[in-house]
């Protein structure tokens, strides 16, 4: 429940006007009431009259100070209310934090969709949020294989692991889309360095940072169309499939160490810094690389990356 605030200024305001109004009364009654004569009746009860209303004013003031009370009153509920909405947030972070522990995948699934929840409703928790999830997509993983019918029990669980995975990436990516206003997290920065991410789909997001260091992308990996406000760090990132970087915004970027093993698309628009950079040459795979870099041959099947 939400209380509002009595303002200290609304109290000022209110003491000052009465203090004016009982001066202004004492005087005007002073000069105007009665005939002039000093030992006038009338004048007389103009100053009794007078003298009442400065002890109305003295009453106004005890007012002023119940007022103050009051004041203090409500915002002692509103801190209580502020302590009890974080309490529960605690609660419910570390009950969704214990569920992401569990061998259970359906339970790791209820867990990320009960941190989703939470992060919506709360924004000012939500980068701590987005924090969990990125710690746990830079858990060790080795994907399953592709073929499901060469699947072993221990393929099966490296299988349901993948599907939280993939969720918790979908799940952020979801929220970092600035064309889906009631459920964009706007400022918000990735830590995904040494992670494995596979087929990642990150496209038209805004994102303040990311750090994709040491990174190994399985799968496609899409860009198409982000931001990243303040820069992203692909140093020593690894792409085993394609790298689609068309019209992707980068003010500052890092690919020394990068491994393009795939197809990759920088496009037309795209500026990056390519710098120590290597792409792979004898997967017969399309590389278009961002205007002004250009492929020098070093080992067999290998080029690293240099402006022309």
């Amino acid at each position: 429940m939400e209380h509002r605030v009595l303002s200290a200024r609304t109290i000022v305001a209110w003491g000052v006007g009465l203090v004016l109004l009982a001066v202004a009364s004492v005087v005007l009654l002073w000069l105007f009431a009665g005939s002039g004569n000093p030992q006038d009746g009338v004048r007389l009860d103009a100053v009794r009259t007078a003298s009442s209303i400065v002890l109305g004013t003295g009453g106004a003031a005890a007012l002023l100070l119940a007022a103050r009370k009051q004041r203090s009153t409500e915002l002692d509920l509103v801190q209580k209310d502020h302590d009890a909405t974080e309490r529960r947030v605690t609660e419910l972070y570390g009950k969704a934090a214990d569920q992401l522990g569990s061998d259970k995948a359906p339970v790791r699934l209820a867990g990320l969709y009960a941190l989703e929840r939470l992060a919506q409703g709360n924004p000012a928790h939500r980068q701590t949020i987005v924090n969990l999830v990125c710690a746990y997509l830079r858990m060790p993983f080795t994907p399953p294989p592709e073929v499901r019918a060469r699947l072993t029990p221990r393929d099966a669980g490296k299988l349901q692991e993948l599907e939280v995975r993939q969720t918790a990436a979908g799940l952020l990516a979801a929220h970092l889309r600035p064309d889906r206003p009631e459920a964009f997290w706007d400022g918000i920065a990735l830590d995904l360095s040494n992670a494995t991410l596979v087929k990642l789909t990150l496209t038209h997001a805004r994102v303040r940072s990311a750090s994709f260091a040491g990174t190994s992308f399985v799968g496609p990996a899409t860009f198409r169309g982000t931001e990243f406000t303040g820069g992203a760090d692909f140093r020593d990132a690894r792409f085993h499939g394609l790298a689609d970087f068309r019209r992707v915004r980068l003010p500052e970027a890092a690919f020394r160490g990068a491994r393009f093993e795939g197809e990759t698309d920088f496009g037309v628009h795209t500026a990056a810094a390519l710098a120590g950079a290597r792409t792979r040459t004898d997967a017969g795979v399309r590389r278009k690389w961002p205007d002004g870099w250009t492929e020098r041959p070093e080992e067999p099947g290998w080029a690293s990356l240099h402006r022309s």
